[in-house]
């Protein structure tokens, strides 16, 4: 059984220059619908009616952090299995591990390749859908 094919990510980042490359990465270049959101919170409020099929949370964030927005996403209906991607500067091996360990499927360092983010997206959805 093939994968469904990835339309919708949530994207969480507070940084505007991030946010903006990101957007024309995953909309113009990888063709995705994309929500992108400046905080947790913005996301939370956000997320029933985009209904990402990914979450792409930044780790380092004011007020609530990657990790602390992903563990309030996976808390609501509907929402415990959908793949998160960190993207973060922090990628030592045990930094890795821990986010790997709060359930994300993946993580991509900063600063990305806006010609490749699409791709590396969908990667890590083909395997995440690929164990699942």
């Amino acid at each position: 059984m093939t994968p469904e094919s990835l339309q919708r990510i949530l994207m969480v980042e507070d940084e505007p220059d991030i946010r903006t490359v990101a957007e024309l990465a995953l909309e113009a270049i990888g063709g995705f619908e994309l929500t992108a959101c400046e905080s947790g919170q913005h996301a939370l409020k956000k997320i029933e009616e985009c209904r990402p099929q990914l979450i792409v949370l930044d780790v380092m964030m004011p007020c609530m952090d990657g990790p602390a927005t992903l563990r309030a996403i996976r808390a609501m209906p509907g929402y415990a299995t959908v793949p998160a991607v960190f993207m973060t500067a922090k990628v030592q091996s045990d930094e890795v591990q821990s986010y790997l360990a709060l359930g994300a499927a993946g993580v991509i360092p900063k600063p990305f390749d806006p010609l490749t983010l699409a791709d590396q997206i969908r990667e890590i959805w083909n395997e995440a859908h690929a164990i699942g």
